[in-house]
């Protein structure tokens, strides 16, 4: 492990020399990248200092009890022997964490979409209570939610929503709600008291800046149209809405969020653009999942991640089989504890899988 650290060290050095150069200052995309992997490798470059001063001491108090008579000195010694092992183990397995290739998608934003599935109006109103949900737990988190474009349901909720969240690691935490979520509960609509079970669909996307993916305006069309949900006087009177096709793929964006045609605009490209960018990333995260047996964070978005269990005030998540007891809270925002447990067991899948590589 000294090597490899030694190595990575030598590595965060040449990059720190490179970017002092003015050829690659004068170059932005370059320079934005190296700056990316000068900050990846800061903090496996402060471990392997600290593991060196660890190392350093442990061999200063082997030294004490090969050398010192005293036996107070040497009861110190072992003493803090036994600490200085401690900690070598501890920051070990944390640099071996580190050392795992981290997914480079995690520090994007994220771009969100929510569909009602089965389940009839019961599934859009289910749809509205996961959108609240999120958006609480992105007030707590600091991060900015943007309205993108949304269909209400009949009567409430929505029959689809898209949502923008921009912040520090925001796709690398979001990044596991992507599946289908089902919720078992008594309906408004329902008259008898009967539980229901409906479901909707989220997928989680990392945004693609316009260094990930280079669009070619005439590859793109561009229809403008009357903006149907909320947003005052101007809905139906302004052709603000805007809808983009890329031509080369077929797939379509739309954005009917802002009364501004070139603020719709500019999300609609957003999404457009991530949504192209996200044919090669789904390869990768295939090519990942088929490597790992039981991977909690999958391009699958068909497969069944979570329960919520109304009658039972239960909450499980079947990829790692927690089951919680609040979901009230959970439904307020409060999924930090649940998205944990789910980092926890890939990161041990991750360990488990580099060991068996190496």
């Amino acid at each position: 492990m000294l090597e490899k650290l030694e190595a990575i060290k030598a590595r965060w050095k040449e990059i720190e020399d490179q970017m002092n150069q003015p050829t690659v200052m004068s170059d932005m995309k370059r320079f934005i990248k190296l700056n990316k992997d000068y900050k990846d490798l800061q903090p496996i470059v402060d471990g392997y200092e600290r593991l060196k001063k660890i190392i350093s001491d442990i061999e200063s108090a082997k030294d004490v009890l090969k050398n010192e008579k005293d036996e107070e000195f040497r009861a110190l010694a072992k003493e803090e022997l036994l600490e200085l092992n401690r900690a070598r183990e501890e920051l070990e397995e944390k640099i071996r964490l580190m050392l795992i290739p981290a997914d480079p998608q995690d520090e994007k934003n994220a771009i969100v979409e929510i569909r009602a599935g089965t389940g009839g109006d019961e599934a859009s109103i289910f749809a509205g209570d996961l959108y609240r949900m999120y958006v609480k737990f992105c007030e707590n988190k600091n991060w900015k939610v943007e309205l993108v474009d949304l269909t209400e349901g009949t009567v409430g909720g929505f029959k689809e929503i898209i949502f923008n969240v921009s912040g520090d690691n925001v796709y690398g935490q979001l990044k596991y709600e992507s599946g289908v979520h089902r919720v078992q509960r008594v309906p408004k609509t329902e008259t008898q008291g009967r539980v229901h079970t409906s479901a909707a669909s989220v997928a989680v996307l990392p945004e693609a800046g316009e260094f990930d993916i280079e669009l070619n305006p005439a590859d793109i069309r561009k229809d403008t149209y009357c903006s149907s949900g909320p947003g005052g006087q101007s809905v139906n009177t302004t052709y603000s809405a805007i809808r983009l096709t890329h031509i080369p793929t077929g797939i379509v964006a739309t954005c009917q969020d802002q009364k501004s045609q070139i603020k719709n605009y500019n999300k609609a490209l957003a999404v457009l653009r991530t949504r192209i960018y996200e044919l090669e990333y789904k390869k990768y995260l295939d090519d990942i999942s088929s490597k790992r047996k039981t991977m909690v964070s999958t391009g699958d978005r068909s497969a069944k991640i979570r329960t919520y269990n109304y009658p039972q005030g239960r909450v499980t998540d079947h990829r790692i089989n927690l089951t919680m007891y609040n979901l009230q809270s959970v439904m307020d925002g409060n999924i930090q504890e649940i998205i944990d447990q789910l980092q926890l067991a890939e990161n041990a899948e991750r360990l488990k899988a580099e060991i068996e590589t190496t």
